[in-house]
């Protein structure tokens, strides 16, 4: 089951999805996007994340998108790794859900798994990436958006 929670201005500790990142790069970011980012005490990201920037940033080359993720990984967030507790939850949550014909894709549940051991919300766009997998999924994006 997956839990939308609105955002909260408290002491929170979020695990931000690869889109995310993403929109906080854009010159013009989503405005409950950055009304999140504003509101949130850690920024994790799981290093599945980091693989997906740095992905699409060799796909399409951006060197000043580059130096402010760079920037935002050196300064503003700490970035958790893949453990074999994670993995095995992972394969878990992607075998369970198999059963229910519900296909997944390893990324989002080492992602999700991520979240899980560490008791961090999920904030993300994709929101039915998630659904079923047990954690409290923020979507900051506001619903005036033109995206």
């Amino acid at each position: 089951m997956t839990v939308t929670m609105p955002l909260l201005t408290q002491n929170i500790d979020d695990l931000c999805d690869t889109n995310i990142l993403s929109e906080l790069a854009r010159p013009l970011p989503n405005q409950g996007v950055i009304e999140w980012a504003a509101n949130v005490s850690t920024i994790y990201l799981s290093v599945i994340t980091v693989d997906e920037i740095y992905f699409g940033l060799t796909r399409r080359p951006n060197a000043k998108i580059l130096k402010w993720f760079e920037a935002f990984l050196a300064n503003d967030c700490q970035v958790l790794p893949v453990t074999a507790e994670i993995a095995k939850r992972a394969g878990e949550i992607r075998g369970q859900l198999s059963l229910k014909g519900k296909v997944r894709s390893q990324a989002d549940m080492l992602i999700a798994a991520t979240a899980e051991v560490h008791e961090l919300r999920l904030v993300t766009r994709n929101e039915r990436d998630f659904k079923d997998c047990n954690l409290v999924v923020v979507n900051p994006f506001s619903e005036d958006s033109d995206d």
